[in-house]
């Protein structure tokens, strides 16, 4: 057996570091959190070579006093705590005391801080964890952190570095998640000589998203509020249009804190599942305030998982306010033809679509056509945003400047709500949104060929309101499967099938809940064979799976016999069906929850719907609105499929030429 020895203080040093400082990224992580910790209103974050050759982080915080500054580098060496009972309280981002150590333990770092009561600055050098110097300095109130050669003494994990490119890329998204986690906060990011993001830390977040996401993400939000006495949520939700296939786009803060939660993407995810296709996540920016003594943030070295001591009620919470904001609204996606078929989408920064230039002769032809041409002129460059005075516009759909007159800062000649210039910096080109309250409107020269279908977002009159229902225009009937509807200037387009789902899928779980219910025997009876796992859930929910119409009794050592079942599932029962409501209910987060089995098996009666490809009558499709007239959120089937769709009447009118 090999002999048992202590560790040196150099080798201690840089596991540990190993455990805190996996890339550059990790690095611009804990001075960032320092840097908020030190009340910053500005943080400018310089790397080059993908951080590995040198990371600056400068902030005009608090600074550090001469007499701590070496001892700041010590491990466990904090200002944030001063005891254990500190941990149920922490409020600020660090609190460990592992950050500086274990960044000057692999790299060669140089520190110049100044508090507001210091005459001069301080310069201290400290390589390998061993200091090197300690000097006075002039320099302006505030902190900079200089890292230099990250893992320069540790060659092996060097190697397992990525390209300068990619850790680049690792940094950029990192600094753009905290520059949104702190909108109060002006964040710089300057990658190479290069600015890449500028913040102008307004304290509105919805500039911060416009910024970092794009003008399709900003167009697209709705805000989303809500909460109790031990949590407040508040942020933006994304419309289902702006779905993505992963979960990139999950953007969650609690307490000021980027963080991963299983729990916190499960309560999202579930809000949006009826609203959105299966394998889809959505676009959310949600900041969470929770109590203190509700959270665990001591779990994990980088501080990126933590622990809720009421975990279903913080799940409630999350899903109501999420679920709310997204009922607000009618969500019929409204499809658009702008782009000629297979002609590519053209991908900017972040892979987002850059608008298409306007041909040079639909530009010139309408220039020519305006009565006044120097200010529709600039109309056509600037967008209706800009103050042009009154408008008037034509029977061919062309925008014409009249006479300039006074108006107020910020207000716009346009119909619908646009999202106003933001006078900040914007590096990734167009100006950023000013508006308090979001909407579906895309603003001005968002259209032009970037996206093939948007939001409908109807403020004066609603598809589906009862109010609405005699003015319907019932067309037909197309290719046996989609109903065509005239109203209020658009076409409307219901997919039969998908409509018929929804509403077998809301009617099932009602009579559930409300235990109307039959049974219909099996025979033979399904049999079950479960692990020990399964069989405790199964007895554990034997009584909800009873009050639904099912009959399961225990047939000996691992088997259980489903004798009946919910009549309504009777074509459809499957030893399958069973199984997948069992292993949902595993998660904990479901634990105690019955209505999962309801929407289980609400899900799968749906099958019954009618299908495509079938003739129904006009009164048989009447009733079928009527009925959608009734559901809380009839605008996406159970499997998020959507099941209407509109087209305006402008956009009929354009490809036929009727305007320009």
């Amino acid at each position: 057996m090999a002999q048992i020895t202590v560790l040196d203080q150099n080798t201690i040093d840089k596991i540990a570091a190993g455990e805190v400082i996996e890339r550059p990224a990790s690095v611009v992580k804990e001075l960032l959190e320092n840097a908020i910790d030190a009340q910053a209103t500005a943080i400018t974050v310089e790397i080059r070579d993908g951080g590995i050759s040198l990371i600056r982080v400068t902030d005009n915080g608090c600074g550090i006093p001469k007499e701590e500054v070496p001892v700041a580098f010590l491990r466990h060496s904090t200002s944030k705590i001063k005891s254990v009972e500190d941990l149920f309280t922490v409020a600020s981002l660090g609190f460990r005391g592992e950050a500086l150590s274990s960044i000057a333990a692999v790299s060669q770092v140089e520190l110049i801080t100044k508090t507001p009561r210091q005459l001069s600055g301080v310069r201290y050098q400290i390589q390998g964890g061993k200091e090197r110097s300690l000097e006075e300095v002039g320099a302006p109130e505030g902190t900079t952190f200089v890292v230099r050669n990250l893992f320069y003494n540790t060659p092996a994990r060097q190697k397992f570095l990525k390209t300068a490119q990619t850790e680049g890329s690792h940094v950029a998204a990192l600094v753009e998640k905290i520059a949104m986690s702190h909108p109060d906060i002006s964040v710089r990011f300057i990658q190479n000589n290069q600015n890449k993001l500028h913040t102008s830390g307004n304290h509105n977040l919805k500039d911060i998203i416009y910024t970092v996401f794009g003008r399709e993400i900003a167009a697209n939000l709705l805000p989303a509020r809500g909460g109790q006495e031990i949590m407040q949520v508040q942020g933006f939700v994304g419309k289902p249009v702006i779905a993505r296939s992963n979960r990139n786009f999950e953007n969650y803060y609690i307490n000021g804190r980027y963080i991963r939660s299983t729990l916190v993407a499960k309560a999202i995810e579930e809000a949006y599942k009826p609203f959105m296709m299966q394998h889809k996540y959505p676009f959310v920016l949600l900041h969470l305030t929770v109590e203190p003594e509700y959270l665990d943030v001591n779990v994990h070295p980088t501080k990126m998982e933590l622990r809720f001591r009421e975990p279903e009620r913080i799940y409630g919470i999350i899903f109501q306010a999420v679920s709310e904001a997204l009922s607000k609204k009618e969500l019929i996606p409204q499809v658009e033809l702008n782009r000629p078929a297979g002609e590519p989408k053209k991908q900017g920064f972040h892979g987002r679509e850059e608008p298409r230039p306007e041909p040079f002769e639909v530009k010139r032809q309408r220039e020519l056509s305006c009565k006044t041409p120097p200010v529709c002129q600039v109309v056509a460059e600037r967008g209706p945003s800009w103050n042009t005075g009154a408008e008037e516009r034509d029977g061919g759909g062309k925008v014409c400047g009249g006479p300039r007159e006074a108006m107020p800062s910020g207000s716009f000649r346009q119909q619908g709500p646009v999202l106003p210039e933001f006078s900040g910096s914007a590096p990734y080109g167009a100006a950023a949104p000013d508006s308090p309250e979001p909407s579906g409107a895309v603003p001005p020269g968002a259209s032009g060929g970037q996206t093939e279908e948007k939001q409908l977002d109807l403020f004066e009159e609603k598809l589906l309101e009862p109010k609405s229902r005699l003015r319907h225009k019932l067309i037909g009937q197309l290719f046996d499967t989609y109903w065509l509807v005239e109203f209020s200037d658009h076409l409307y387009i219901i997919d039969q099938h998908a409509a018929h789902e929804k509403i077998l899928y809301e009617r099932t779980v009602a009579s559930l809940k409300n235990r109307e219910y039959t049974s219909q025997m099996v025979n033979p009876p399904i049999i079950l064979t479960l692990r020990s796992e399964e069989q405790v859930l199964l007895e554990k929910y034997m009584g909800y799976f009873t009050g639904i119409g099912f009959e399961i009794e225990h047939f000996g050592g691992r088997e259980y016999a489903v004798r009946a079942i919910p009549d309504n599932l009777f074509s459809i029962a499957r030893k399958e069906l069973l199984m997948e409501i069992l292993d949902n209910l595993s998660d904990d987060i479901f634990k105690g929850n019955p209505d999962m089995i309801y929407e289980k098996v609400a899900s799968m009666s749906c099958k019954a719907a009618v299908k495509g490809n079938s003739r129904l009558f006009p009164g048989e499709a009447d009733h079928l609105i009527d009925e959608l007239l009734e559901l809380e959120n009839p605008y996406a089937c159970p499997h998020g499929r959507p099941t209407i769709i509109s087209m305006s009447r402008r956009e009929l009118e354009k490809k036929f030429k009727r305007i320009v």
